[in-house]
């Protein structure tokens, strides 16, 4: 199969950007609206899917299913996801898992009396920084944020508290599938080799950032995506599968489906 460049389309979020530029424009002809969202949309039962998300408010506190859950209502799969940061203003944070573990009924309390923004834990962000975020963890992205963020192909959100905004919320599904609980690193990112770095493995899917002054032969996994960070292909998503050529220099991130790290995946080209 090698290389497949993905079809994008912009999302419309109301708590998206109006200032989109370079790569991220929107088409022309496109409405006046914020644009919250990239989707690069591979085949419909792909197991991965990666967006671009750019905000200028904060996201809803949510959650999503886990793939038993997902799957007792139809889905194919749950919802693990990941977030690498591009870019961040000052102060801008992520909320990830709660600041103790309480009861689903106190969950539950704390959405409806909107306690919940002081019980979800947000952390200070900066570009770089990657985070894990299995299902069921409580989260919510902050403001000023451009991120690109991995997950498993599956549109479903359950959202427990949305600052009053006049959106539909999803309060027993969401405090059904919750782990009302503090966050921890799932994963300690590790070096796996010259410019190889594991960002996140052990979920539904292995993470990792590839970087090299010279290009590279990869053998990898169907299932991978591959999202350029820097060069004339940053903005663009890949699909890939088997033996590739990558044309350095390379700064790229790597997913594929299943938590074990693939050893021998990568070569210097010839």
């Amino acid at each position: 199969m090698g290389l497949r460049r993905l079809p994008r389309r912009h999302v419309e979020r109301i708590w998206g950007r109006r200032d989109l530029a370079g790569p991220f424009a929107p088409p022309q002809g496109a409405g006046a609206e914020p644009i919250g969202e990239i989707w690069y949309e591979d085949e419909a039962d792909a197991a991965l899917l990666v967006k671009y998300l750019f905000t200028s408010e904060r996201l809803s506190i949510q959650v999503h299913p886990d793939d038993s859950a997902a799957q007792a209502r139809g889905y194919p799969r749950g919802k693990d996801e990941a977030w690498y940061v591009i870019a961040a203003e000052p102060g801008a944070t992520i909320g990830l898992g709660l600041t103790r573990r309480v009861s689903r009924e106190a969950l539950r309390e704390a959405a409806l009396d909107g306690s919940i923004e002081r019980l979800l834990d947000w952390r200070p962000v900066a570009a770089g920084d990657c985070f894990y975020s299995p299902a069921g963890t409580i989260h919510a992205i902050g403001a000023g944020l451009s991120l690109v963020e991995i997950q498993q192909n599956l549109d479903l959100t359950y959202r427990l508290y949305d600052y009053g905004r006049p959106r539909e919320l999803h309060l027993e599904e969401a405090v059904a599938v919750a782990d009302p609980a503090p966050w921890t690193r799932p994963f300690e990112p590790r070096e796996a080799g010259p410019g190889r770095t594991i960002l996140a493995a052990g979920g539904a899917f292995v993470l990792e950032r590839w970087t090299q002054a010279e290009g590279l032969a990869a053998t990898v996994p169907g299932g991978t995506v591959l999202v350029p960070l820097g060069g004339d292909e940053a903005g663009s998503v890949w699909s890939a599968e088997g033996e590739v050529a990558l044309d350095g220099p390379l700064d790229l991130l790597a997913a594929y489906p299943g938590g074990k790290v693939r050893e021998g995946l990568l070569a210097r080209a010839s």
